[in-house]
Order: structure tokens, then C-alpha cells, then sequence
């Protein structure tokens, strides 16, 4: 009992004291976590897991959107936009469908997009 109220409490103060790059890398860590399983609930035959899993992944990927400043991101920005939309109807598709091989498309781009954070992180913390 007490093992599991410090993890709580523990997970609750890492979120709460991140910064906002380190809730980024929290999120799209988490979005490829709750993709891999959703492929294999789809894979277990458990429709109700498999959707909540995507549905989560998706929920990531819609606060992503929300928050992707595109007016000063530029060029950029609007291709990420572009590769989060892209996602977020893939995993639609595979939701609809049930369809692993939709979800190993999917989870390739979404640990492109989580790799590519985790170097971004690593090259701002090196120039600071």
C-alpha cells in the first residue's frame, strides 16, 4: 500500500514540477506506450483495451496540435502539423479496422516523432 502511494505521489509531483520539454518528451513517450498497446490488445482479441489505448494516443496527438504554435514555427511547424494529423487518422483507421499492420505504420511514426523530440531536448540542453 505505501509502495503504491509513493509512486502516486511521485509520478504526480514529475508531472507537476516537469518543465515544458520534459512534459513533451512525458507525452510523446506516452503516445508511443499506450500505441504498443493498443496493437496488442487489437492483437488479444480485447476491442475494449485496444481502443481506449488508441483513443489515448490520439488524445496525446490532439494536445500536441493544440499546441504547436504554427504561426512561429513556421515551415516547420506546419509539417509537424501535417505528420500529427497524418497520425491521428492512421490511428482512426486502425481503431475503426482493428488493423495491426495500420498500427506498426503508426507506432514507426510515432517513435520517429518521439526520437526526434528526445535529440531536440539533447541538442537545446547542450546550447544552453
Amino acid at each position: 500500500m505505501y509502495a503504491s502511494n509513493a509512486y502516486n505521489a511521485y509520478k504526480t509531483n514529475s508531472v507537476n514540477y516537469a518543465s515544458k520539454d520534459q512534459l513533451l518528451l512525458m507525452l510523446v513517450d506516452g503516445a508511443v506506450k499506450f500505441a504498443k498497446v493498443g496493437r496488442q490488445a487489437i492483437i488479444d482479441k480485447d476491442i475494449k483495451r485496444s481502443h481506449e489505448n488508441i483513443v489515448r494516443t490520439q488524445d496525446i496527438f490532439y494536445e500536441l496540435m493544440a499546441t504547436l504554435d504554427v504561426n512561429k514555427g513556421g515551415q516547420w511547424a506546419h509539417g509537424l502539423m501535417s505528420i500529427y494529423d497524418f497520425i491521428v487518422r492512421r490511428l482512426i483507421d486502425a481503431n475503426i479496422k482493428k488493423d495491426v499492420s495500420i498500427m506498426d505504420e503508426v507506432i514507426a511514426l510515432i517513435e520517429d516523432v518521439r526520437d526526434t523530440w528526445h535529440e531536440a531536448y539533447k541538442i537545446s540542453k547542450m546550447t544552453k
